[in-house]
């Protein structure tokens, strides 16, 4: 939902389109040598430890219960392709992630999709989720998908900064749809659209 960690500026050689899967490449921005590439299942306790630890101790995912490690194996088998997971590596070791979700299950929303970006805590404020977001952006628009959406929870305005920096604009609020931690929460919906109108062959 959203994403976690913004700073940095935005990275220099990024807007290579990555289809169908990405390529591992430096991110020269960053203050020490971190890598983008494809995630891949070896990755997933990495990513697990990095997501439970904003499940159990922030709002920026509404998730209340913890993955499991067989749960984020198949979180990552479902996002190969057009709907991609990608990690950033410093030294080898997964220092945040990526992903692209369908944006809703109906055939006719099948040109939209949903980014989220999350960042190791010991490793925010380097750019590394800036460097992830214009990646995934990169591979929407080389699949051919339409439109990006985020969802960040309500007051989360390093995120909401971090989208607008990189075109989305802001298209609603979700009042008290969420309750985490004794408290109501709002979503704030962000949208960037990536390209032209749908061919003729995804029109409805």
């Amino acid at each position: 939902m959203g994403v976690l960690e913004a700073g940095g500026s935005l990275v220099p050689g990024l807007s290579g389109r990555l289809a169908p899967r990405p390529r591992e490449r430096n991110v020269a921005a960053v203050d020490t040598p971190v890598m983008l590439r494809a995630a891949r299942l070896d990755d997933a306790d990495a990513i697990r430890q990095i997501y439970n630890a904003e499940v159990t101790t922030s709002t920026v995912t509404f998730d209340i219960t913890p993955r499991t490690l067989d749960e984020q194996r198949r979180y990552l088998a479902d996002r190969s392709g057009a709907h991609a997971a990608i990690v950033a590596t410093d030294a080898g070791e997964v220092v945040g992630y990526g992903a692209l979700s369908p944006w809703r299950s109906k055939a006719a929303y099948s040109t939209s999709v949903e980014d989220s970006v999350y960042v190791h805590r010991a490793h925010q404020g380097r750019g590394i989720g800036k460097a992830l977001l214009v990646e995934l952006t990169d591979v929407a628009t080389a699949h051919g998908f339409h439109a990006v959406f985020a969802r960040i929870v309500g007051g989360h305005e390093a995120s909401i900064r971090l989208h607008e920096a990189l075109g989305f604009e802001i298209v609603g609020t979700e009042r008290e749809v969420g309750r985490k931690f004794g408290r109501w929460l709002d979503v704030v919906v962000m949208e960037l659209l990536l390209g032209p109108e749908a061919p003729a062959d995804m029109a409805p």
